[in-house]
């Protein structure tokens, strides 16, 4: 099991790579459970968010430098080869020495590298499972990487939904496991 942000950051990135290969060239339209969202919306999304990285810890841009170089289509003709790109320079950016210790300037303020490291790692530990939902594939989830996951999203679950991040939160059944707490904390039903 991965013990350090970053074999946890990796191990996540890995993990949502291998899903978004498997993806069938008639899924991409899939619908999956971000409602609003098709397969190709949703491995778009965290294609982008990987693509954010390095200009915001390297290079210590803010948000408004980097402005809108990022909306719309970041995949392209290759999906898959796109967000492994973005992966492998997310994953750079994130090992540079001393990365998880500078300020990020991120759109609700500054933050430690370490805190916007863990809050995309476990946006994607959520995203694989909405990912592996939309084309089919089994959506059980390393328990390290929902337990991870888990306490990242915990002291703040309530307001992914008022931030428009989540869905709202849903209500967790007795005795419920890891994956299951941490879904119904997204508002999402296992």
């Amino acid at each position: 099991m991965p013990d350090t942000l970053l074999e946890q950051h990796a191990a996540a990135l890995r993990l949502f790579g291998e899903r978004v290969r498997a993806v069938a060239d008639d899924q991409w339209g899939a619908p999956t459970p971000c409602t609003e969202w098709t397969v190709r919306d949703l491995v778009n999304h965290v294609t982008g968010e990987q693509l954010w990285i390095p200009p915001m810890v390297t290079d210590g841009r803010t948000v408004e430098e980097v402005g809108d170089a990022f909306s719309g289509d970041v995949l392209g003709e290759d999906p898959a080869g796109s967000w492994e790109r973005a992966a492998a320079a997310a994953l750079a950016a994130f090992a540079e020495p001393g990365a998880l210790d500078r300020t990020v300037r991120l759109s609700y303020g500054p933050a430690l590298g370490r805190a916007y490291c863990a809050e995309l790692t476990a946006d994607c530990v959520v995203h694989t499972w909405d990912l592996s939902r939309g084309i089919g594939a089994d959506d059980r989830l390393p328990v390290g990487l929902v337990e991870f996951a888990l306490k990242e999203v915990m002291p703040y679950a309530d307001g992914l939904a008022a931030g428009g991040m989540f869905a709202a939160p849903l209500d967790v059944p007795a005795g419920a496991d890891a994956q299951t707490r941490l879904l119904a904390l997204v508002g999402r039903q296992g």
